[in-house]
């Protein structure tokens, strides 16, 4: 599952982010490649708000490799919602245990290399959940009292993968409960507690598109060497 729904704002930009270019594809492209040209991976479910529909559709048909491989799905109000849609979309062959993971990946990180997904999936699979992270050391805790030097920080990437069923029966949960998490995984972990969610090395190159200097970063980094 790639989310897609997301802005502009804080890069700057008139319109979702996704869509800005970046290597002479759109960021999105990237994000979408990056999960449907992975090995083991089945179906993908892109999450896109309503009115970028069309927008998705294009990018998937001029830019995508691996389209055909694609579904796409409106998404809902929020992150969770998102997810939810994009979990409803695929609960037929998550009971008929066609699909036995998923992966949930943010369309903002064009980077996610084979490799980390493919560690992600057999993680996910072994264990029913995996989360991929790096540890930080160019951040501070503030305590009340000043700053101290940081312990055992860890930013947190996508994809995060989780067995489908107990993910599926979280988020139906958390939806009628009215619970919103920061993460996939805090659904999985407040409704699911279940499932192992362990932490998996992330990817310092995986990074997340967020500012405008995000898209020099990433274009430097697909131009290779």
């Amino acid at each position: 599952m790639v989310l897609a729904g997301g802005s502009g704002s804080r890069v700057g930009a008139d319109r979702n982010k996704v869509y800005l270019p970046v290597a002479g594809r759109s960021v999105l492209a990237w994000s979408v490649d990056a999960l449907a040209g992975a090995p083991g991976v089945g179906p993908v479910v892109l999450v896109v708000r309503a009115e970028d529909r069309e927008q998705a559709r294009r990018v998937l048909a001029e830019e995508c490799e691996h389209a055909s491989a694609v579904e796409v799905v409106d998404g809902g109000a929020t992150r969770q919602g998102s997810e939810l849609a994009g979990l409803r979309a695929l609960a037929a062959r998550i009971s008929s245990g066609e699909v036995d993971v998923v992966l949930v990946h943010d369309g903002a990180r064009p980077l996610a290399g084979p490799g980390l997904v493919a560690e992600v999936l057999r993680v996910a699979r072994e264990s029913g959940g995996a989360v991929p992270g790096v540890g930080r050391t160019d951040l501070a805790v503030a305590d009340g009292t000043g700053l101290s030097a940081p312990v055992r920080l860890t930013a947190v990437q996508t994809p995060q993968g989780f067995r489908a069923a107990p993910l599926l029966a979280a988020y139906e949960r958390a939806e009628r409960e009215g619970f919103a998490g920061t993460d996939t995984a805090s659904c999985v972990e407040r409704f699911a507690p279940e499932v192992a969610v362990r932490l998996v090395a992330g990817d310092p190159r995986n990074v997340k598109i967020t500012y405008a200097h995000d898209l020099d970063v990433v274009a430097g980094a697909l131009a290779g060497p």
